[in-house]
């Protein structure tokens, strides 16, 4: 926090106190005002006014040390009884304090209330009136200050409680990322591997296109979250690499809502899915397969994601279990990410083949307006 902040911030809370005692000192305006009219000797308002608001300005300069005075010896701890005794001398020595300064505010304020009175007389009449409300004042400071502590205390247990439940979060998505990199990478040597043995300079072109993806990944970094638009691009070149080793058998198509390009989407969270319709709905097959990317918005809320194949299909039962660490990894992260807000599910397409349907809330804000933080969860 700035100087020219800490500032801003010190005189707001001035005008906060001021403000609370004049409203106090109003209200207790209001009631003389009417208490007087009733039993037949009428005030005037700025005679109301003028000696209320004295008397809780008075009340609210001795505050300051009062409130002092509980933070540094508050009725808690080993102590305790020593404190409340303490409290008790210095509730005695805040009435008398009150009635000294408020005696003597009263030699000015005399002709307001057409009362003469000689300051010992009126000192002493203060003193009877005044001495054990004043007492009572002072409680009310303590227990005000106590309350309002104990809030700004939870209200940062919170705080600290719900940056220790992000970080958590962030450690178990950074967990599943670093699970999802290396059977990516795993799975695409394997292939390269297998190509070897067919063509070779076909398989010396797919290292550099890993390469290049795997450059994109390392530039990436452990952000959790990226646009759709990023996400597109990145499958784009995971699909250059596939439609080196499927050629004319793979065909991809996308149907993407322009409006949905620059929602906010968990990283890496296409390309599993779209490996696993390729592997087990395109692989298998000797004809030609088509692995379909779609992505629209439900009500304005959520964002839809589809991918869907017209190979061989999938077995519901087997499909609910998963189909391996990508999908599984998948389900994960959504209840990570959006609790019971994501929503995932291996279905079978309606023409034949599998479908992978994924929904969550749909984000267009930049991320670090959605989680109050500079940078993704993951950086």
């Amino acid at each position: 926090m700035t100087e020219a902040e800490s500032g801003s911030r010190w005189l707001r809370r001035v005008a906060q106190y001021l403000v609370f005692w004049t409203l106090v000192g109003l209200a207790f305006a209001g009631q003389h005002y009417l208490t007087s009219a009733k039993i037949g000797r009428a005030a005037s308002w700025a005679v109301a006014i003028t000696g209320s608001l004295a008397d809780w300005y008075v009340f609210a300069a001795l505050s300051v040390p009062t409130i002092a005075l509980t933070r540094h010896f508050n009725l808690g701890g080993r102590y305790w009884r020593e404190r409340i005794l303490l409290h008790v001398l210095a509730s005695a020595i805040f009435s008398l304090l009150w009635i000294l300064v408020r005696a003597g505010l009263a030699q000015v304020l005399v002709p307001l209330r057409g009362v003469e009175m000689p300051f010992n007389e009126l000192l002493r009449y203060v003193l009877v009136a005044t001495f054990f409300f004043n007492v009572m004042v002072y409680w009310v400071v303590v227990t005000g200050t106590h309350a309002l502590d104990y809030y700004r205390s939870l209200r940062e247990r919170e705080v600290r409680v719900l940056e220790l439940e992000r970080r958590l979060a962030s450690a178990r998505l950074e967990a599943l990322q670093m699970q999802l990199n290396p059977h990516f990478l795993f799975n695409a040597l394997n292939g390269i591997g297998t190509l070897m043995y067919r063509d070779v300079e076909l398989a010396d072109t797919m290292l550099v296109k890993l390469a290049d993806l795997l450059r994109h990944v390392l530039d990436q970094g452990l952000a959790q979250r990226v646009t759709l638009r990023q996400e597109l691009s990145f499958l784009d070149r995971y699909l250059e690499l596939e439609q080196l080793r499927f050629g004319d058998r793979l065909v991809v198509r996308r149907e993407i809502a322009e409006t949905c390009l620059e929602a906010w989407v968990p990283s890496l969270i296409l390309q599993p899915l779209v490996e696993n319709a390729i592997k087990h709905g395109i692989e298998p097959m000797t004809r030609p397969g088509t692995v379909v990317v779609r992505a629209s918005t439900v009500d304005g809320s959520m964002l839809h994601l589809e991918v869907e194949d017209d190979g061989q299909g999938t077995d519901p039962d087997h499909g609910r279990q998963g189909l391996g660490i990508g999908t599984s990894n998948t389900r994960a992260r959504l209840k990570q990410l959006y609790g019971g807000q994501g929503r995932f599910e291996l279905v079978p397409a309606v023409g034949g083949g599998g479908r992978a349907v994924l929904e969550f809330p749909l984000d267009t804000q930049p991320y670090h307006q959605q989680f109050g933080v500079s940078g993704d969860v993951g950086d």
